[in-house]
């Protein structure tokens, strides 16, 4: 017996199940001399319409009548039932207690194999119906989708199961849309509900359910035209509806996923030769007949037909209207028929082993007999695909995805476009050509739903408070940071020898730099201290040659060649830090530094102590002759050089200098220098010649009212002053710059305050030698020596 709704669609289910008995019936090999019987029974969409059928035909008197029958034996065996889950439901609560099989051809439901003992579903699971939609969205790379799902078990469990599946690829659900299986009016609220669908930014909407618990969705009845959605949908929604052929074009473009099957062979054949007057006792065919086709009424019941056209076929009628294509549900009938036709089978067969000879009661099948057999019945179908009633089972069936073509107007096409297989390897799944597709009239290429538009390279997205993952802003990457690929969440920091380029999307390599000779300010440098060593060795050459004049007797002129050699060597040692670095520099950069200058420093302190010992020496009743005889001065310079040596050794024996690179000084450039090693040591070094330093000028500063035949003291007291006048400057300087200027100003400072020391000193001296040589002679100098004299007597007990 079947069961159905009869929708005009539905009478494809009715000649299906048709088909199926006459082929079984025909069949040598399967019930071989018994014929399959059959009945109709409709269903109306309510509880009650529906429980009233049931005990109609079970009661076979036209009423229904609980347990109640007017023939002793049922010669039903079997209900086939069926194209929601709803209706399978409300006949197996009353077949249930008569353990009565039911065979469900519509979508497979849990609800029904977890609560009906008796009930049988032709349909596979829809284990991988979430993935594959999921695969196709993200084939697209849709990832703003809107959900409309039926309010039932099935909708429930597919919402869960669509879910999981789009947060694990990262897929956000724009909304979810609940739609009533039970309520068919059109209430206020479900429109309200289908403008929030439209008025949604996600151009992408899943619908899951079937044409019942749909109805609610059909524009039509508003007479809205949507053509800036692309639906995702399952076979069981039937959209083609209407006859109304403005409106199809709401559903132009739809793609459906539909279990994979072949063609039942002469399936076609036979509808296209079906009629009435070949089933004259189907009432349902008749109508159906009268309803679609040019036939006039007449008043004989034997003339009914001959006022229908002759060439009447099922194959002249619009697409909308009967499809000649196997549906899913027909295909599920169809192996319904062939399970209970190989369960009598297997039955028959067994009863002829234990009783060979039949007596007249041995043909007789009583439904519940049927149970144990279906539970695990087993065979390949016509065109070898398996059936299998084990619900248990998880299917790994192909889907099918299916693209409506209804452009133009009526067309009505179902096209396979794509297809896609869970057995297959991850990656391998989805198989699909874009090229067959054919999208609504509103998109002129593939269509994007995305909440928020792709971020690009150089940029990085910002989730918006509030708001699902996949709606995000786009913010530039920070300084000193990339992103190469789309929708990162992170930018990438460049490496230190790296830097962005302008668009932030990739890391250039940092230009290797340091302040070399060919640079303008290192040309400057160099030039400058070579011109004041030269200018040093001048002076030098100078004083040898005037070594026994008196100017040059008068200051120590061995201190003043050991000064001028220090000096030059000052010069010179700044050359050490142009050019790049490498380790023989970086070492003997702040060593020879701090040598020179610490010898340099010690010998303008010897020639201050000279100064005042010999002013001491000339006063009377002093002492101190024999100390300036004795050369004792000079001897501040070996001692105050070997310290300085002493704490270089020290710094070089335990973190000396190293090459090292500065990554932070200049955004796209790469600074070559020297590491001071031990920051503690090198600022220990350099307080050392700081003191020194300070403690000469403090002696020079006290001995500056001292009478001196040139001066001595006084251009000794002014040098120092500039030399630490430079170096005091240069400390707060230094820190506040970077990269090639840090190591020109320490270049500059070794060069300002060496000459600050040759000019202030020298310069007067070079001036008598060589322009003013009359002042340069002994009488002279006697003659200033006694006019000072009186002075100095009244001086000498002053303290210095």
């Amino acid at each position: 017996m079947l069961s159905c709704r009869l929708q005009p669609k539905s009478y494809q289910y009715l000649l299906a199940f048709i088909f199926a008995i006459e082929e079984v019936n025909r069949s040598p090999h399967l019930l071989p001399n018994v014929s399959l019987g059959f009945g109709l029974y409709n269903t109306i969409h309510s509880e009650w319409k529906t429980l009233e059928s049931t005990l109609t035909w079970l009661s076979a008197v036209g009423k229904a009548i609980p347990n109640y029958t007017r023939v002793r034996k049922s010669k039903s065996v079997a209900v086939i039932t069926g194209n929601t889950g709803a209706t399978s439901a409300q006949i197996g609560t009353l077949l249930e207690l008569y353990k009565f099989p039911q065979l469900t051809y519509g979508p497979f439901d849990q609800i029904l194999g977890e609560n009906h003992q008796f009930t049988y579903q032709m349909a596979p699971r829809e284990s991988f119906l979430a993935m594959g939609m999921v695969s196709l969205m993200l084939h697209f790379h849709w990832t703003w989708v809107g959900l409309v799902i039926s309010e039932d078990t099935r909708g429930i469990q597919f919402l869960w199961d669509i879910r999981e599946e789009m947060n694990k690829n990262e897929i956000c659900v724009a909304f979810v849309e609940m739609l009533s299986v039970t309520d068919r009016t059109y209430a206020p609220s479900d429109w309200h509900n289908h403008f929030r669908i439209l008025e949604s930014t996600a151009n992408v909407v899943v619908i899951y359910g079937d044409t019942n618990s749909f109805m609610g969705l059909s524009f039509s009845r508003h007479g809205l035209l949507v053509t800036w959605k692309v639906w995702i949908t399952t076979s069981q929604w039937d959209f083609i509806t209407s006859e109304n052929e403005i409106m199809m074009d709401t559903f132009h473009g739809t793609l459906s996923f539909s279990h994979s099957h072949n063609e039942i062979p002469g399936f076609k054949y036979f509808l296209k030769t079906v009629n009435p007057s070949k089933y004259p006792e189907n009432f349902y065919l008749t109508k159906f007949w009268f309803l679609y086709f040019p036939c006039s009424i007449s008043k004989s019941d034997s003339d009914m037909f001959k006022a229908c056209p002759a060439n009447a076929s099922l194959e002249d009628l619009p697409v909308h209207v009967f499809d000649m294509s196997m549906s899913e549900g027909s295909y599920h009938i169809y192996n319904a028929v062939y399970a209970v036709a190989h369960t009598l089978h297997e039955m028959l067969l067994q009863r002829v082993e234990v009783q060979p000879v039949w007596n007249g009661d041995g043909l007789t099948v009583y439904p519940w007999q049927l149970n144990s057999f279906l539970k695990n019945i087993k065979f390949d179908n016509s065109v070898g695909d398996e059936v299998n009633l084990d619900q248990e089972r998880v299917s790994r069936k192909d889907y099918d995805i299916l693209n409506y073509w209804n452009f133009p107007q009526g067309l009505h096409l179902q096209v396979k476009v794509g297809k896609f297989s869970p057995r297959a390897p991850h990656g391998h799944r989805l198989s699909i050509s874009e090229e067959m597709i054919e999208w609504n009239v509103e998109f002129k290429e593939i269509p994007r739903s995305v909440c928020s538009e792709s971020c690009g390279p150089g940029f990085r997205k910002t989730h918006q408070e509030g708001q699902a993952a996949c709606c995000f802003d786009c913010t530039p990457c920070p300084e000193n940071e990339i992103s190469n690929e789309t929708d990162v969440e992170q930018c990438v920091r460049c490496l230190d020898d790296q830097y962005p380029n302008p668009a932030r999307d990739r890391c250039l390599p940092k230009v290797v730099v340091f302040l070399a000779y060919e640079d303008p300010l290192g040309a400057a440098l160099a030039g400058v201290a070579l011109c004041l060593s030269v200018l040093t060795a001048l002076v030098l050459g100078v004083f040898v040659k005037h070594r026994n004049t008196p100017l040059v007797k008068a200051n120590n002129r061995n201190l003043s060649y050991t000064l001028l050699a220090s000096l030059c060597l000052c010069f010179l040692c700044s050359l050490l830090f142009l050019g790049r670095p490498n380790t023989a520099t970086c070492i003997l950069q702040q060593t020879m530094f701090a040598i020179v200058f610490t010898v340099a420093v010690s010998t303008i302190l010897a020639k201050t102590i000279t100064v005042v010992l010999a002013f001491k020496a000339t006063a009377p009743g002093k002492r101190m002759r024999q100390w300036l005889v004795s050369g004792a001065p000079n001897s501040v310079i070996p001692i105050c050089s070997l310290l300085q040596v002493m704490l270089c050794g020290i710094w070089l024996g335990t973190c000396p200098p190293f090459i090292d690179t500065d990554t932070h000084a200049e955004p796209q450039r790469l600074l070559v220098l020297c590491n001071k090693g031990s920051a503690t040591l090198f600022y220990l070094v350099l307080g050392y010649l700081g003191s020194l330093a300070l403690g000469s000028f403090s002696v020079a500063f006290l001995a500056r009212r001292l009478p001196d035949t040139f001066n001595e003291a006084k251009y000794l007291t002014f040098s120092m002053l500039v030399f630490c006048s430079v170096w005091v400057t240069f400390i707060p300087v230094y820190h506040s710059t970077k990269g090639k200027v840090m190591v020109a100003v320490e270049v500059f400072s070794i060069l300002a305050s060496s000459a600050g020391l040759l000019g202030c000193i020298f310069a007067p001296k070079c001036y008598i030698l060589l322009v003013r040589p009359n002042r340069n002679v002994l009488q002279g100098i006697k003659e200033k020596a006694r006019f000072h004299k009186v002075k100095a007597r009244a001086e000498c007990n002053t303290p210095l």
